[in-house]
């Protein structure tokens, strides 16, 4: 074939295929369109271009049953019933339309003669079966899929079908039962069958059901690995994770798998907040002797990460415990050093040391020595630096932040890093009351590349423009720096005293809002959560325009969402942010959580 030939026959081919779609789309739309007459002529020239497609043939009938054209549509299903009687599922269709009749007993029988007349074919019981689903006959592509099982000899082949048409009429015990059996016929696909479950089992019940019946499967065939995973994944579903864990170290130990799926559960746990069983499941990932010495090390280091946030994350912890914890960063860092695969827990070590010993001197010791390493990454290093800065701001070294932060802002001039080191340059100015040199570099940060930092820069910059030379004077708002340094520093007499003489001095001045959000952040450090609650809520009631209020509300939130452990208020207060402030830079996040606190499932 010379190439013009060919260029010409891919140009017929491509016209036709173009065509066949056109009128695709036009059968459709005459369909849609209740103009069932232009739409059987166009599905019967598609059905007869290609015969193997039956949907083209079903969509004929529509029409003419549409148009209660009952004769036409008899004389066609006849006749394809005489071309090929292999496809039985037409007699589905002309019992179909024996029902559209009102020939009830004419259409049961032939429905019964289809069922009876079943051949031992794969194709064929999918197809008879489908054409009774398509009519919502679910008993009755039910009964096709059972018999098609027993003539193949093969009790789960069409499991997974059966799962869904159970799943249609609502029998959920039955549609458990048979997405058990597809599980066992095919357990590679088991994340399919578990995605499906997930969407279906909507309730604890529902889970507790899938359950006691995999219990039952497991009697009966306690090494099939499929039922044990899928009961793992129950368990998980039901954040029942040391129950998970179980199932996980079960399997772990029979197939020598290396610690690989207790890894994932201890990972869910933590994320989740269950330390306790994260706890676990990494000391036993830590104690398997042929585990690889990544997965050794990454699970030393999340023993450490979850014992460190049992305790500080339940807010009543003892100094002892802090010494313990302590004591265990000690021993990882002796046994494995400083380096790439360390730098973060060392880091963590000193904040550790800082925000919860009140070590600063301790902290900024360890920090000293992880800078100097040269094997630890770019991104740690400066980090660190800026941690270091704070460390010394809150020892009141304020020479040595601003010399650490203008070293990460020189070496790191574009992101994240830079950014946050020129904020925090900005911050010192302020908390000097150098108000006009911290409002140029405040708007300089305006354009930031990190929405967090330029929109801190705009609040800054803002506050800054509202509260200097008021009444002449920049006094208060110099008073008002102090105090938000001391709070940096914990000297928290100290500032308590500096923002009541404020109000004292300065009675009715703008900073009101300010003073009470500051009370509440101090009352937040002191651990007075009530007060602190109070506090934040006078704010967001009283001063609904200033820049204080949405903060004000998503600490509120924060705090009965994870303090107080009422959700309700702190779903209610969520919604009231992305409502009622739907520019703040909080809205996002307070939706998500809204979202997550109703029960939704969030991807």
């Amino acid at each position: 074939m010379s190439m013009k030939k060919f260029l010409l026959f891919l140009v017929f081919i491509s016209t036709a295929v173009f065509a066949f779609g056109q009128n695709q789309r036009l059968a459709m739309q005459y369909y849609r369109s209740g103009e069932y007459e232009k739409a059987a002529s166009v599905y019967k020239k598609l059905f007869a271009n290609q015969p193997h497609q039956t949907g083209y043939f079903n969509n004929y009938v529509d029409c003419l049953l549409a148009m209660e054209d009952y004769a036409e549509a008899e004389s066609q299903i006849e006749d394809q019933i005489k071309k090929d009687p292999s496809k039985i599922q037409y007699y589905v269709t002309l019992g179909n339309l024996k029902e559209r009749q009102s020939l009830t007993d004419e259409a049961d029988k032939v429905y019964k003669d289809a069922i009876k007349n079943i051949p031992p074919n794969i194709n064929s019981i999918r197809s008879l079966a489908s054409a009774f689903d398509r009519l919502a006959k679910y008993d009755m592509a039910i009964e096709v899929y059972e018999k098609g099982a027993a003539l193949l000899d093969n009790e789960g082949i069409f499991a997974s079908y059966l799962a869904n048409l159970y799943n249609k009429k609502g029998d959920k015990p039955k549609m458990i039962e048979y997405y058990i059996k597809a599980v066992n016929q095919n357990p590679k696909n088991i994340a399919y069958y578990k995605s499906n479950l997930q969407k279906t089992l909507r309730t604890n019940e529902e889970l507790d059901t899938l359950r006691k019946q995999l219990y039952a499967f497991l009697q009966d065939d306690p090494d099939n690995i499929a039922y044990t995973e899928l009961l793992q994944w129950v368990f998980i579903e039901k954040k029942e994770y040391d129950k998970a864990l179980r199932q996980a170290r079960s399997l772990d130990r029979k197939y020598n798998e290396n610690g690989t799926r207790v890894a994932e559960i201890a990972a869910i746990a933590y994320n989740d907040g269950d330390y306790d069983t994260a706890i676990k499941a990494y000391e036993y990932l830590t104690q398997i002797e042929s585990i690889n010495s990544s997965l050794f090390i990454n699970s030393k280091k999340a023993l450490l990460r979850a014992k460190k946030n049992k305790v500080i994350l339940s807010y009543d912890y003892e100094l002892y415990q802090l010494d313990t914890i302590t004591a265990e960063y000690k021993t990882f860092i002796n046994s494995f050093g400083i380096n790439s695969q360390t730098e973060q827990i060392v880091k963590e070590y000193a904040d550790f040391q800082a925000l919860y010993k009140n070590d600063l001197l301790g902290a900024i010791e360890v920090l000293k020595e992880l800078t100097a390493s040269n094997s630890i990454s770019r991104s740690v290093k400066a980090n660190s630096k800026i941690s270091m800065g704070d460390y010394y701001l809150m020892t009141g070294e304020i020479w040595e932040a601003t010399l650490l932060y203008s070293q990460v802002e020189k070496s790191n001039k574009e992101g994240y890093i830079g950014e946050t080191a020129r904020f925090k340059n900005a911050m010192l100015s302020y908390y000097a009351g150098k108000f006009e040199w911290a409002q140029e570099k405040f708007s300089i940060l305006k354009t930031a590349t990190s929405k967090l930092i330029s929109n801190d820069a705009i609040d800054m910059s803002i506050f800054i423009m509202d509260n200097i030379g008021l009444d002449t004077t920049d006094v208060p708002l110099k008073m008002f720096s102090e105090a938000e340094l001391f709070t940096v520093q914990n000297k928290f007499d100290e500032a308590f005293i500096k923002l009541d003489s404020i109000s004292i001095l300065f009675p009715e001045h703008s900073l009101e809002d300010d003073i009470i959000y500051q009370k509440a952040e101090l009352h937040k450090r002191l651990k007075n959560i009530d007060k602190a609650i109070e506090l934040y809520t006078a704010v967001y009631e009283n001063y609904p325009e200033e820049i204080r209020a949405d903060n004000a509300l998503f600490k509120a939130a924060e705090i009965y969402q994870n303090q107080l452990k009422d959700l309700d208020q702190a779903k209610s207060l969520y919604e009231k942010l992305f409502i009622d402030f739907s520019n703040s830079t909080f809205a996002i996040e307070a939706r998500k959580r809204y979202r997550i606190l109703r029960g939704d499932d969030i991807q």
